[in-house]
């Protein structure tokens, strides 16, 4: 359910773009391997100008 509500929520913000540039999104993936195991975190975010919005799922 996250995942679909992030990814509706990036595509409205890439639409508002639509009548300027193009809005690139940024991706990061984390990889992490410790005594508890291994651990993985992704993240999406978005920037505009001064405003950037961001995601960590």
């Amino acid at each position: 359910m996250k995942t679909i509500t992030l990814l509706a929520g990036l595509v409205v913000l890439t639409a508002c773009g639509a009548d300027g540039p193009p809005i690139t999104p940024s991706v990061n993936t984390t990889v992490s391997v410790g005594s508890e195991g291994v651990r993985t975190s992704t993240g999406v975010s978005e920037r505009t100008g001064p405003v950037t919005v961001g995601a960590t799922f």
